[in-house]
């Protein structure tokens, strides 16, 4: 079996850290790393890191730290601004599903074409007519078929325009 440690391992690995490898070392050091298998393996790897990361450190550009400091002055008013914004919104959410309740209870209450198909459905809901139904609905659309066009419109636009305030 062969052995997976050297006892120089350490030396070796010390000298190329500190950029001694192979020049500024003993040349016994340097005999034995020609002749162990281990202790040259570590010597070309750490040698091959080593420059691997002289080339990365030479090719870093480090930002000053006047804009560093002031882009983190940016971020921290631009959380500042949404954490406030945060309660805001959700009392233009609020507020605007409670002007479609309001708009839905005041055309409830004010149409009275509207409350007599609800009286009429609810008394013929043991014996429901189709036919009946069908042109009530389109003597309904036809009498207010701008009201319902505009109450459909705001039932689809209300989430949508919640959706994109609570976006941001």
């Amino acid at each position: 079996m062969k052995s997976v440690d050297c006892e120089f391992e350490s030396e070796v690995l010390a000298a190329v850290v500190q950029s001694r490898w192979p020049d500024r070392v003993d040349a016994s050091l340097r005999a034995h790393a020609s002749t162990c298998a281990i202790c040259s393996d570590v010597a070309a790897v750490s040698a091959a890191i080593g420059d691997a990361s002289d080339e990365m450190r030479a090719s870093v550009a480090v930002p000053d730290s006047g804009g560093v400091w002031w882009r983190a002055r940016l971020r921290a008013r631009r959380e500042a601004a949404e954490a406030a914004g945060r309660p805001i919104t959700a009392a233009q959410v609020i507020a605007l599903a409670c002007a479609a309740g309001l708009l839905g209870a005041c055309f409830g209450a004010t149409s009275s074409l509207f409350q007599s198909a609800i009286r009429r459905i609810a008394s013929n809901l043991t014996a429901f007519d189709w036919k009946a139904l069908v042109s009530f609905a389109v003597a309904s659309l036809a009498a207010h078929g701008a009201l319902a066009a505009g109450i459909a419109a705001l039932l689809l636009l209300a989430p949508a325009a919640a959706y994109l305030i609570a976006k941001d």
